[in-house]
């Protein structure tokens, strides 16, 4: 029997599997360092209004708003005006951010245990984390994506994805009134948060 295809495909099976090594390694790096920012960020507050001015730049660098705006929002993102779609995104981004920030408390340190990444589909990383915070423990995924330069583009929390929660409520207010509905409950939230 010749060795030749056996090995030839011993090859080509390891190839996927070192490209996806390679791609979950180097994602799970992106977030190691995004979320290394946002601890010290959180360890250096004063207060909850400085933590959300210190988190906006490190979120921004490490989340794709755009993406996740666009996702949350749903197929209906097709029908809003270019300058609807900015608003959103920018409405959004500031939503997340103060939720983001309004859960922890400036000074409160969190740990976080990074677990093996898993590659659901090419360009696609999944890093599945867990969350120790003021004595409670939490699973929270992380999914980046590279054509975002490793950027997050969704966290699910407890097993809830932040994108489809936010998209169950955007697309109870696009049912309503359209683009304009769902830029304003955003602009409430935002104006008026909860």
């Amino acid at each position: 029997m010749n060795p030749r295809p056996i090995i030839l495909l011993l090859v080509l099976l390891a190839l996927p599997f070192g490209a996806a090594s390679a791609a979950t390694a180097e994602a799970e790096k992106h977030l190691q360092a995004a979320v290394g920012e946002v601890l010290a960020a959180g360890d250096a507050a004063r207060d909850n209004e400085s933590l959300v001015a210190s988190l906006r730049p490190i979120l921004q660098r490490h989340i794709s708003f755009d993406t996740m705006t666009r996702r949350a929002v749903g197929p209906g993102w097709r029908q809003f005006a270019a300058d609807q779609q900015q608003q959103a995104a920018r409405l959004f981004t500031t939503l997340i951010i103060r939720t983001y920030a309004g859960k922890f408390t400036p000074g409160e340190h969190a740990t976080i245990k990074f677990n093996p990444a898993t590659e659901p589909a090419p360009g696609r990383i999944e890093v599945p984390t867990t969350l120790v915070y003021k004595g409670s423990k939490y699973s929270v995924i992380y999914r980046l994506e590279e054509a975002e330069g490793w950027k997050i583009t969704d966290v699910v929390i407890e097993g809830v994805s932040m994108v489809a929660n936010y998209r169950a409520q955007f697309d109870a207010e696009f049912k309503k009134g359209g683009a304009s509905a769902v830029v304003g409950a955003l602009n409430q939230s935002v104006e008026h948060p909860k």
